[in-house]
């Protein structure tokens, strides 16, 4: 009996979304040899690991990951990336797919040097995205210092506008393009690998919390930029609500995970993103109290268990175990108090802080945003592979995880993908 070859089906693959699980997808397929498209709604790459002040397990800024990652993709042609992109439909079937593509203007194009000249001369602001809103930005911006692709955006707000004329004006390299429209593709692939990874829980959802009703509660994403050296505050830890460092932080954990009116699953790092940017104020607020209220904390593994027991001989790092009921304000100082049970003693717990950290859960943003093909879900949103569609997902858009975690997995799914795209 003689043996067939396998025969190469269509040897493209597309990745959906550019943050740390979709770079990592893109760069193992790529580098052993296939064609790969790269697909991220933003204007930019890096996804959440951008947004970070650090990360685990080096406590590593992004720069520290994100960077390398940028120059393997500029230096392999195999690697078509196209940002302010979305995917409006799947068809076909495994090994020959046919995608449509809508890319959104950027308004800016190659000859962009990232001189900076058309937000000097912008004077349109627009809250920035990046940081959460805690800060604006000019109408003609850059996403982030080392964004990816380095060129700047022009929000769509400002056409037609005397500070178009100027923006496009300001540009000696003729990159302002106010005429660009959208552009629809077609792309041919044999699999496709979602990598959309997830959007924190909206805390105004929750009711007892109070975020979105008191200046001085924040959620663990606008901590990470409140804390990053580019971020609204350019490091400096304060409250909102008057510019001060807090005397005391508070901590609250699982706020909206493991909670059937929310996310009844654990969303995995909430536990260490706490205890991490508890290092956060005890560098830039080192005479501050911190206050952790959880349900039971989870360190998942050998490092995080270390982590977890470095910090807990903090003197000034206090582990309350109950779940809080409660956030109020003072509204003449901005002091919070948290009331919650303690469920070792029994007793009620109320403890004013000058700032509280509410530790959101992780959703998929396929829950929010429903994958346009025929894919599987979990009842909470989170994408199932099929293997037999040659339809997969990546990092956060498959499971809560964290970015070592996301990575491993990112490559296990770039060879799922490949398995795909050769018949047997």
């Amino acid at each position: 009996m003689s043996e067939e070859k396998a025969a190469p089906a269509s040897g493209t693959i597309l990745v959906v979304g550019g943050g740390i699980s979709g770079l990592t997808t893109a760069l193992e397929a790529a580098e052993v040899g296939y064609e790969v498209f790269l697909v991220e709604k933003n204007p930019y790459l890096g996804g959440r690991v951008a947004q970070l002040n650090q990360y685990f397990p080096k406590l590593c800024p992004p720069t520290c990951g994100l960077e390398i990652n940028f120059r393997r993709i500029k230096d392999n042609p195999k690697i078509q990336v196209l940002t302010m992109a979305e995917v409006e439909r799947v068809e076909g079937k495994p090994g020959d797919y046919t995608v449509a593509v809508k890319v959104h203007p950027r308004y800016v194009n190659e000859n962009c040097t990232c001189c900076g000249a058309c937000a000097e001369a912008c004077r349109t602001e627009i809250p920035s995205e990046f940081d959460f809103g805690m800060k604006t930005v000019k109408a003609a911006y850059l996403p982030f210092a080392m964004a990816f692709p380095a060129r700047y955006v022009i929000d769509p707000r400002i056409l037609g506008t005397e500070d178009a004329a100027r923006v496009k004006e300001a540009c000696r390299y003729d990159a302002v393009d106010l005429e660009m429209q959208p552009k629809s593709l077609r792309l041919n692939v044999g699999a496709v690998v979602w990598a959309t990874g997830w959007v924190p829980y909206d805390a105004k959802k929750i009711d007892n919390l109070g975020f979105g009703r008191h200046k001085n509660i924040l959620t663990n994403m606008m901590m990470e930029r409140l804390a990053a050296l580019n971020g609204p505050t350019a490091g400096a830890i304060v409250r909102p609500s008057d510019g001060k460092p807090p005397a005391s932080v508070a901590f609250v954990q699982c706020a909206g995970s493991r909670d059937e009116n929310h996310l009844a699953y654990c969303s995995y790092i909430c536990c260490m993103a706490s205890l991490k940017q508890a290092t956060y104020v005890r560098e830039k607020c080192p005479e501050a109290e911190i206050y952790i209220f959880y349900i039971d904390l989870r360190a998942p593994g050998y490092r995080y268990e270390r982590f977890y027991d470095r910090i807990k001989q903090d003197p000034r790092v206090h582990f309350i175990k109950g779940k809080v009921a409660k956030v109020s304000e003072d509204p003449k100082t901005g002091d919070l108090t948290v009331v919650a049970e303690n469920a070792v003693t029994g007793e009620k717990i109320e403890q004013t802080v000058g700032l509280v950290v509410l530790a959101t859960g992780m959703q998929p943003t396929a829950s929010v945003h429903k994958p346009p093909a025929a894919v599987r879900t979990t009842p909470e949103g989170f994408i199932l592979n099929a293997p037999e569609a040659g339809l997969f997902a990546a990092g956060c858009a498959a499971k809560p995880a964290d970015v070592v975690s996301s990575n491993q997995n990112a490559t296990g799914m770039a060879l799922k993908a490949i398995q795909t795209v050769v018949r047997r």
